[in-house]
C-alpha cells in the first residue's frame, strides 16, 4: 500500500511513518522536507497532490489550534484554526478524491476535546467537533468505496513532557497505532478514541 503522510516529521506523525515503513511505501509531506505541504494553504495541497500522484491511503496528522480562554481568543484564532486543522483537512480529502485509489482512504485527525472540552478550549473544541462531523458526513458520499475516519487523541505524552505539563498522556506511538488500524480496516465514517 502506498500511503502518503502529511505532518510526518511530527510528534504523532513520526510514530505513524514508523509504524507503517516496514510494510508499506510511506510517502511524507511537512512544512519541511521534500514534499512541502501546508494546510492553510489549498494551492499547497493541490500541489502535493501533483507531485506525489496516486496513493492507497492519506493520513493527516498535522493542523494546529491555540488554546487559551474565550476571553483571550480573538476572531483571528478562530480562523486561524479553522483555515489550517478544519478546512485544511477538508480540502486534503476536496483535492484528493482523484488521487486515492480504489477502496483507499482517508484518516484525519481531531482531538478529545472536540468531544470533552475543558477551560481554555474554546478554538480547539469546535475544531476538532467539526473536523468529526465532515468525517461523517463525507463518509455518505465519497466514490469508488474510498472511506474517510478520524482519530481523536487525547493529550500525547511527548507533547505533555515537551510543554513541561509532567509525564501525563498517552504515548504517541499508541496513538499510531489507532492510525494504522484504521488505514489498514474497513471503518467508514467512524471517529475513533485511543486510548478509551
Amino acid at each position: 500500500m502506498r500511503v502518503l503522510v502529511i505532518g510526518a516529521n511530527g510528534t504523532i506523525g513520526k510514530h505513524v511513518v514508523a509504524a507503517l515503513r516496514p510494510t508499506h511505501e510511506v510517502v511524507e509531506a511537512s512544512r519541511k522536507g521534500a514534499v512541502k505541504v501546508d494546510l492553510s494553504d489549498s494551492e499547497t495541497i493541490d500541489e502535493m497532490y501533483r507531485k506525489v500522484g496516486s496513493v492507497d491511503a492519506v493520513v493527516c496528522t498535522a493542523g494546529s489550534a491555540p488554546v487559551g480562554s474565550l476571553t483571550q481568543m480573538n476572531e483571528t484564532a478562530y480562523q486561524q484554526s479553522f483555515r489550517s486543522k478544519l478546512l485544511g483537512q477538508i480540502n486534503l480529502v476536496r483535492l484528493g478524491i482523484d488521487y486515492v485509489n480504489d477502496e483507499g482512504s482517508f484518516t484525519l485527525i481531531s482531538g478529545v476535546w472536540g468531544r470533552s472540552p475543558r477551560p481554555g478550549a474554546c478554538v480547539i473544541a469546535p475544531t476538532n467537533a467539526g473536523v468529526d462531523g465532515f468525517v461523517r458526513a463525507a463518509a455518505l458520499e465519497l466514490p469508488r468505496k474510498i472511506r474517510v475516519n478520524a482519530v481523536s487523541p487525547p493529550l500525547v505524552r511527548e507533547t505533555a513532557v515537551a510543554r513541561g505539563l509532567g509525564n501525563h498522556g498517552l504515548p504517541a506511538a499508541d496513538v499510531a497505532r489507532a492510525f494504522v488500524t484504521l488505514i489498514t480496516g474497513e471503518a467508514n465514517g467512524t471517529t475513533v478514541y485511543p486510548g478509551d
